[in-house]
C-alpha cells in the first residue's frame, strides 16, 4: 500500500502532493514500483493534527481519486473516518476505506456495508491532538488485540463480511515507543483474529526515536520494521518508499516460502 497524502500539513510528506498532477504522478510512480494499493489521504492524523472539516477532506481528495481511477490499474483506498467521505469516494472509484477510528463515527458502519467497500480497522487511543501526550496500558497487547476483536464483531452485526474486513494495531497512535515495540514484536498474535493484517510503519516517530533520524531519512529503519511485520504475517505493508520495501518484501517472502514446516 503506497501512501498519497493530500494534505498541507502530514507528518511526512505534507504539501508535496496538493495537486492533482502531483498526486497522480507520484501515484503512477508508486504502482510501477508495485504498490497493489494507493491510499488517498485528505485529513492528517499526525500526533497534534487539528481535524479538517468535510466539505475540505471531499475537495482534497475525490479529484485525486476520479484521476487515479481514470488512469491507474490498483485499488484504490480512502484514508478517512468520515462517513460522507466513505461514501462520496467510493461512489468516485475507492475500494477500501483505511479507518483510523475503525469505523466508530456516525454512519461510519453503514456507509462501509452499503457501498461494499472493504475496510481496515486500525487501533488509536485518545485524539490525533492529544493522543502522544501520555498514552498508557495494562498490557498494550492484549488490549490492542481486544479492541480489534470487538470492532469486528461490531462489523458483522451491522453486516459487513468478515471477508472484507483487515486489521491494524496502529503504530504511533496514542502509543509510546515501549508500547510500539511490543505491539511489533507480537504482530503475529494479531493473525489470530482472522481478517488480514495491515502494519503502517514508515518513517513513524518510534523509527526516528530510535535511529536519531530525520522523518526523511529513515528508509533503512522501516525497511526493517517491514520485514519484522510481514515475517509475522502482515498481509499489508502501508509505506511512504514503495520501491525499496518491494525488494526487502521480495526476499522477505522467498525466505518465509523456503522455512522447514
Amino acid at each position: 500500500m503506497g501512501v498519497l497524502n493530500v494534505t498541507p500539513d502530514s507528518f511526512s510528506d505534507g504539501g508535496r502532493h496538493a495537486s492533482v498532477s502531483a498526486a497522480l504522478a507520484h501515484a503512477r510512480t508508486m504502482v510501477e514500483e508495485g504498490a497493489a494499493i494507493i491510499d488517498v489521504g485528505g485529513e492528517s492524523t499526525r500526533p497534534g493534527a487539528v481535524a479538517v472539516g468535510e466539505a475540505e477532506e471531499l475537495e482534497r481528495v475525490i479529484p485525486v481519486i476520479d484521476a487515479l481511477k481514470r488512469e491507474l490499474d490498483c485499488v484504490i483506498s480512502v484514508d478517512t473516518a468520515k462517513a460522507a467521505v466513505m461514501r462520496v469516494a467510493c461512489a468516485a472509484g475507492a475500494e477500501l476505506v483505511n479507518d483510523v477510528n475503525a469505523l466508530r463515527g456516525e454512519g461510519a458502519l453503514a456507509a462501509v456495508r452499503e457501498t461494499g467497500a472493504a475496510a481496515c480497522l486500525m487501533h488509536r487511543q485518545g485524539e490525533p491532538r492529544t493522543m502522544q501526550q501520555a498514552p498508557q496500558y495494562t498490557d498494550v497487547v492484549a488490549e490492542v488485540k481486544q479492541f480489534l476483536r470487538q470492532r469486528l464483531e461490531a462489523c458483522a452485526a451491522a453486516g459487513i463480511p468478515r471477508d472484507r474486513l483487515l486489521v491494524d494495531p496502529g503504530f504511533g497512535f496514542g502509543k509510546s515507543l515501549e508500547h510500539n515495540l511490543a505491539l511489533l514484536a507480537a504482530l503475529g498474535e494479531f493473525t489470530q483474529l482472522g481478517a488480514p493484517l495491515l502494519a503502517g510503519l514508515s518513517r513513524k516517530s518510534m523509527l526516528g526515536t530510535l535511529t536519531g533520524r530525520d522523518t526523511g531519512d529513515r528508509v533503512h529503519a522501516g525497511l526493517a520494521a517491514a520485514v519484522l511485520a510481514a515475517w509475522q504475517g502482515a498481509a499489508v505493508i502501508r509505506t511512504h518508499d514503495v520501491r525499496a520495501t518491494m525488494d526487502a518484501l521480495k526476499v522477505t517472502a522467498a525466505a518465509r516460502a523456503a522455512r522447514r514446516t
